[in-house]
């Protein structure tokens, strides 16, 4: 069997068609759930028929609702959501709203996390050196690295080398390239793995690996058994001899843990080289395929010391049920190939939903808020809280140049009129907005004052910042930085910018539909 033959017979392509959603795991998860939400607003509808009378206890109800929201550490933005659907549907609502507080459907996942971050906290080990050349030297890094290293382990490693890829089709060149040097592990963790050329090479390369000796994992989020792939594609991966995961797997039980997806790109090769951005393992990131125009996405390859975090945080992550026992010491142990003449600083990071810290949030605006010069932002979603929009208008009122590059062809309609509902505000406040004309911007960029930048998953939308594990490369003073700033500059070229006039002419349908989706964004 020749190797294109081999990659077919990996990847092939899932067949669709009514038959196929009619009979599969989708379709019979959905039809219980609707069950479910059925039943659950029957028996409201009939016992709210039953109360006319008692309109008063009702209002009494939402008002002590109220009271209890306002009493939260909620968001601002979603207290007023949750304010809006209590004051519709008050004893529906309060109970939807206790659901999610409670953690209905996932205390053993967040014990786990809980559990992962303090046996973990010194897994890895600060070079004191680096801590001493970043401290008060004015770029707030050692300030940041303070804070991550309460939410978990994060040090700051210098001799690390990191590569920038201005598109997907470039980051998986050299993923090929790196992949097929491993010896000792290779370790995958991706939002999307979807069957097609991309993940068939992939795939041959991970085979072939597996039989020289190589540990290869390979973990996704369990949507992709709902879009993606086959139900249980981890054994057929296992087949192979790959070891696999679907991180939280949907079952038709209504749990409110469905929101926190395991939305990282994650790519470890023997400790020594990471992978980390915006590219999934689908065609579509690497221009195989056309969606939604030209696919704009980004990547950085971590060589070095700072590859050993991303090993770390793929540990945490495979070993988050409770029960889970690994020695982690065996794959961090590992030697990590020191690059003497790189410069700069590189802080691998990740966030997660379930415990008290927004780090995603927190290191956007700690940028824009330490920035003098420029803050240049790429992000396929623009769905902010009070918080983050007060941050970029006030960034910009001081005189800093804050540009955002945002989708010309949006993926979702819904989240592209949501967009536009901020535009008026951060115009106004002097932000830059620009719409990418080709295509489609899938990359989470930040990079400031040819001195900071951040790649990474984390979109600038409630998905990435409040509801799911997400990770992000934080480098200081890297050469690499310059070359993010110059892929700004060529990208910002084929944008079109947004003016008062273009806000003013909006076509109506998205102000309507954005307008509307406004009241709900922190659930979306």
């Amino acid at each position: 069997m020749d190797s294109e033959e081999r990659i077919v017979s990996l990847a092939k392509p899932v067949k669709k068609g009514l038959m196929r959603l009619l009979f599969s795991r989708f379709f019979v998860i959905g039809i219980l759930l609707v069950l479910q939400v059925a039943l659950v607003v029957m028996a409201y509808l009939q016992f709210r028929e039953k109360l006319p009378s008692l309109l008063n206890v009702q209002w009494i109800f939402s008002f002590m609702m109220i009271i209890f929201l306002f009493n939260t550490n909620m968001d601002s933005s979603a207290k007023l959501t949750w304010m809006l659907i209590i004051s519709i549907i008050p004893f529906a609502g309060a109970a939807m709203l206790l659901w999610t507080q409670l953690n209905v459907g996932h205390r053993m996942e967040t014990q786990g996390v809980i559990k992962q971050i303090e046996n973990t906290r010194t897994a890895l080990s600060q070079p004191e050196n680096v801590v001493r050349e970043i401290e008060h030297d004015g770029s707030g890094t050692d300030d940041l690295s303070k804070y991550l290293n309460n939410t978990g382990c994060f040090p700051v490693y210098d001799k690390t080398q990191v590569k920038y890829f201005p598109l997907g089709e470039k980051k998986f060149e050299a993923m090929l390239r790196e992949l097929e040097k491993a010896e000792k592990y290779i370790f995958m963790e991706y939002f999307i793995v979807e069957e097609g050329y991309m993940w068939g090479r992939i795939l041959d390369v991970l085979t072939r690996k597996v039989e020289e000796g190589v540990e290869v994992r390979v973990m996704y989020d369990g949507m992709c058994e709902m879009s993606t792939l086959p139900a249980d594609y981890f054994k057929l991966l296992e087949a192979q001899g790959i070891h696999a995961k679907a991180f939280s797997p949907i079952v038709p039980i209504v749990s409110s843990h469905y929101n926190y997806r395991d939305h990282r790109k994650i790519l470890v090769i023997d400790g020594k080289v990471a992978f980390n951005g915006g590219v999934n393992l689908a065609d579509e990131y690497i221009n195989r395929i056309e969606r939604f125009g030209h696919w704009k996405d980004t990547a950085v390859m971590i060589k070095g010391p700072a590859a050993r975090s991303f090993a770390l945080m793929f540990l945490q992550m495979w070993n988050l049920k409770p029960g889970s026992e690994e020695d982690y010491e065996k794959w961090l142990s590992l030697p990590a190939c020191e690059i003497e003449d790189a410069k700069g600083y590189v802080m691998p990071y990740c966030d997660c939903p379930l415990d008290a810290y927004k780090a995603g949030e927190a290191v956007y605006m700690d940028i824009l808020n330490r920035a003098t010069d420029y803050v240049h932002i790429m992000s396929p979603y623009l769905i902010l809280d009070g918080e983050l929009e007060t941050a970029l208008c006030f960034a910009a009122q001081r005189g800093v140049d804050v540009k955002l590059i945002l989708p010309g062809i949006p993926d979702k309609k819904v989240a592209y009129a949501l967009a536009k509902t901020h535009y008026k505000v951060l115009h106004e406040a002097g932000v830059k907005i620009y719409e990418y004309t080709p295509g489609f911007v899938h990359a989470k960029v930040f990079v400031s004052d040819d001195m900071k930048a951040v790649v990474g998953t984390i979109n600038l939308d409630y998905r990435s910042l409040y509801h799911h594990f997400e990770c992000a490369t934080y480098m200081y003073r890297t050469d690499c930085i310059r070359e993010i700033e110059k892929d700004y500059q060529e990208t910002l070229i084929k944008c079109r910018k947004v003016t008062a006039e273009s806000i003013k002419k909006e076509k109506f349908s998205y102000k309507l539909i954005g307008g509307l989706a406004k009241m709900i964004s922190p659930l979306m």
